[in-house]
Parts: C-alpha cells; sequence; structure tokens
C-alpha cells in the first residue's frame, strides 16, 4: 500500500509547539497516537515527565516488534509497550496516579490475506472498501461520561464502566476495539486523531466527504479545512487541536 501521512502541531501552540500526536508507519503497518493534552488548571501527574514523552516512549517500544513483523496480537504488542514505559520511569514517578500522561492509540498491520485494528479511545480509523462503503472503527466511552469535569475523569480513565487509554495500565491494550478485515475488501485506510476527525466529528462534513478530500487531495488538505473551521468556529471546547492524518492506499 501507498501510506501519506501528515502530523502537525495546534497553530495556536506557542513556542516550542510540541506537537504531541506522532505518527508511526513501516512497510506492512500504520501507527498514530494522540497524547492527552494535560488540563490548564494545574494537576499533580505524579510524573516528572510530559505527555510528548509518554507518546515517543510508547511509539519506540511499538517500533520494533511491528518493524521485526511480530505475529504477537497487536494487543499484546501494546499491552507490552505500556509495560515496558512505565517500567522505565516507575522508580522516578508515581505511576499509580490516575492523572499519570495518556494516549489514544490507533493501529493497523496488513499482510496480503488481511488487514487487522485496533482503537484505544478517540483516533478513529476509517476504511473504505472497494465496493465504496465507508466503514468506520472508533471507541466512543470518553464520549459516553456523565460529565468531563476533573473528578469524573479521574475516577473513570482506566476503569470498568469508563474509558480506557495508554498510560500506566498494560490492561488497557485488552479493552481496545479490534477486529481484521480482507484486505481484498479493502480499497482504503485512513487512521486519525481527532484534532483531524473533527471534520466529520465536529463540522459535520460526512465520514464519505471526509475520504473523498484524503483521497482526491490528500491529508494536507484535509488538514487545512479543518483549520479553516477551527478558524471561524463559534462552537465550545477546544478552538484547535494537534492533527494527524495517515492514509493508506492501494493494492
Amino acid at each position: 500500500m501507498e501510506i501519506r501521512s501528515i502530523s502537525e502541531a495546534a497553530p495556536d501552540r506557542r513556542p516550542p509547539a510540541v506537537n504531541e500526536d506522532l505518527v508511526l508507519t513501516g512497510p506492512d503497518f500504520a501507527v498514530v497516537l494522540d497524547g492527552a493534552s494535560a488540563p490548564r488548571v494545574y494537576v499533580d501527574s505524579g510524573c516528572r515527565h510530559t505527555v510528548a514523552w509518554l507518546v515517543m516512549r510508547l511509539a519506540t517500544q511499538l517500533a520494533t516488534p511491528l518493524l521485526t513483523h511480530s505475529v504477537a496480537p497487536l494487543v499484546d504488542l501494546l499491552a507490552d509497550a505500556i509495560a515496558a514505559v512505565r517500567a522505565s520511569h516507575a522508580d522516578t514517578c508515581d505511576v499509580s496516579n490516575p492523572d499519570s500522561p495518556s494516549s489514544t492509540v490507533a493501529m493497523v498491520r496488513f499482510d496480503a490475506d488481511h488487514v487487522e485494528h485496533l482503537v484505544l479511545a478517540d483516533s478513529p480509523i476509517v476504511l473504505r472498501s472497494t465496493e465504496g462503503r465507508v466503514i468506520v472503527h472508533s471507541d466512543d466511552r470518553v464520549d459516553l461520561l456523565p460529565d468531563r469535569t476533573l473528578e469524573t475523569v479521574r475516577r473513570l480513565r482506566n476503569q470498568p464502566g469508563g474509558f480506557w487509554v495508554a498510560s500506566t495500565e498494560p490492561k488497557a491494550a485488552y479493552e481496545a476495539v479490534t477486529g481484521t478485515t480482507d484486505r481484498a475488501a479493502v480499497e482504503a485506510i485512513a487512521l486519525l486523531t481527532d484534532g483531524a476527525s473533527r471534520y466529520t466529528e465536529r463540522y459535520g462534513h460526512s465520514w464519505d466527504e471526509l475520504f473523498d478530500v484524503l483521497t482526491t487531495e490528500g491529508p494536507r488538505q484535509l488538514i487545512d479545512r479543518v483549520r479553516q473551521h477551527d478558524s471561524t468556529s463559534t462552537l465550545s471546547g477546544k478552538r484547535y487541536d494537534d492533527a494527524s492524518v495517515v492514509l493508506l492506499q492501494g493494492p
């Protein structure tokens, strides 16, 4: 498959403009991570490291098994990566703190016959079939929280009945949305952080429209269109966000 990608920090970030998204691709896989930005009010995370540090460490731990063509299930690769990152700072940080830095995960791995996917938290994977049908693989549990107060999010993060993210609990990997699709039935695949998927989820364009932009004009144009919406939006919530897209297309 041809792989095209873009990852861009939110334009309203002041220098140094750290991008808390990360894209990792290889000959038969793609990964998108979206670190959860720290709240505007001070919250003691118990961790001396930044969200960007966590994202980079997770990507590093995922890269080796993916590049060496591990046949282990994606959930096992993710659980091992979370465990390794936890161990790497357990001596310096309180890894039991529920506010420890965290990240979403979207992963695909493919071979001649199959496409595997994994989605943890709100970074969706969207497939277009050879028949033109668009299929969305998403994890909407964060949207089902009773509210978004710091107390509620803290209480329900990586807990049954709440939502799951990649942070310090390897068991979160086994709560991911996973599945397998016949490779021959897939025309194109998009992995998106919510800073890019907001083209549909926030601004009301259909997934078909999003895919049309990606496949005819490319990932850069999708982000440009999102930024145009961002700049004029009167909706509540975060105006700008880091935005990342990976597009896999072709036989």
